[in-house]
């Protein structure tokens, strides 16, 4: 949707603006392009689904056409009217900034930077898109009487384009799209580079497949993602991972199982202290306001709680990756065995844990 509106952008400057902004209509044409681009690369926002041959997508193509248009209808006004838009108050232009009118100027500023505050604040690859195409336009519209600006710009706003492509095609190839964390890709290409000091858990959720039986695939998959919710506040620098299933991987590079077994504890704590609400999907009204309501008044709420088992392994005594990832499994069994909710490390920890849900195993 971006290459689209940039793409259609530098044809119009190429093909249209290769005049002086004092000659024709070329300074409005410039005011027209610079208050459309930013709006088209926003209104991206509105598409949730923008694969190429999605309905999000022909309705971004209709937006762009809209505004081509609107364009179109808007200098045709002005020429016919023969209005004097460059003495108009709105056009000021202060030429120690830019040959664009100040408002303008302000406009584009003030769009940056509001993109700039969705990067910083949500960190995503289509905010980060959205910011690189809305800068190097401003600033191609901004310093537009600059020798070859725009092709300069351009080019280099294309090659930051095709990097975040790079960047979603890595995000849906690591990343596990319904918990939000890094898959099995991303965890065997990180076993590759922890080092000699490490331990890793492995981590299940208990009575999975009875609860997903129970209750239904969208409250498992609901499970799965509060599950994921909760490995992201792990504390200790862990990196956490969706293994397969309801199975899960959490890494402390650096740190023995002495180390992570307090911040193991806390997440197991933390879940099983976690009341879920089942809702009636069936019989939930449409209307948000009316769903708030119903639940509002509610009296009888099923409410389940949730376990997991943690099997946990180190380097202490085995350096192979493979061999410390069957000890964390068989430390997942044994906890599974003795009852579930529990964490069970694969050697005796000579760090005494305060708690009696923590087991050890030789």
């Amino acid at each position: 949707m971006i290459a689209c509106a940039m793409v259609l952008t530098y044809w119009v400057i190429q093909n249209n603006l290769q005049s002086s902004l004092s000659t024709g209509t070329t300074l409005f044409e410039l005011s027209l392009l610079s208050f459309s681009l930013p709006g088209a690369c926003l209104a991206i926002y509105m598409f949730k689904d923008n694969t190429i041959k999605s309905r999000g997508f022909f309705g971004f193509l209709c937006i762009l056409a809209l505004l081509v248009f609107w364009n179109q209808q808007a200098l045709e006004y002005v020429i016919e009217s023969d209005i004097a838009y460059a003495q108009h108050s709105f056009m000021h232009v202060s030429r120690e900034i830019s040959r664009l009118p100040v408002i303008l100027v302000l406009y584009l500023v003030g769009i940056v930077l509001s993109c700039a505050i969705l990067v910083l604040k949500y960190n995503r690859i289509v905010d980060a898109a959205v910011y690189s195409a809305i800068l190097f336009g401003s600033f191609t519209f901004v310093f537009f009487h600059v020798a070859y600006i725009s092709t300069a710009l351009f080019t280099l706003a294309g090659i930051l384009l095709l990097v975040y492509l790079l960047s979603a095609s890595y995000e849906l190839a690591f990343n596990d799209r319904l918990t939000g964390i890094p898959g099995r890709l991303a965890l065997e290409s990180d076993l590759r580079h922890l080092g000699r000091k490490y331990s890793l858990a492995m981590l299940d959720i208990d009575h999975f497949k009875s609860f997903n039986d129970t209750y239904g695939h969208d409250t498992g998959d609901d499970v799965l993602k509060l599950v994921a919710s909760k490995l992201r506040k792990v504390r200790g620098g862990a990196r956490v991972y969706r293994y397969g299933g309801e199975e899960f991987t959490v890494i402390f590079k650096g740190k023995l199982a002495e180390e992570a077994l307090e911040h193991l504890e806390d997440l197991r704590r933390q879940i099983a202290n976690y009341e879920l609400t089942i809702r009636n999907i069936q019989d939930r009204p449409r209307s948000h306001r009316k769903g708030s309501k119903k639940r509002g008044n509610s009296e009888e709420k099923n409410v389940v709680s949730l376990t997991i088992s943690i099997g946990l392994a180190d380097t202490y005594d085995e350096k192979s990756v493979h061999k410390i990832i069957k000890a964390a499994d068989q430390a997942l069994y044994e906890a599974k065995d003795q009852g579930r909710n529990c964490t069970v490390a694969a050697r005796q920890l000579t760090k005494d844990f305060k708690g009696n849900c923590a087991k050890y195993m030789v």
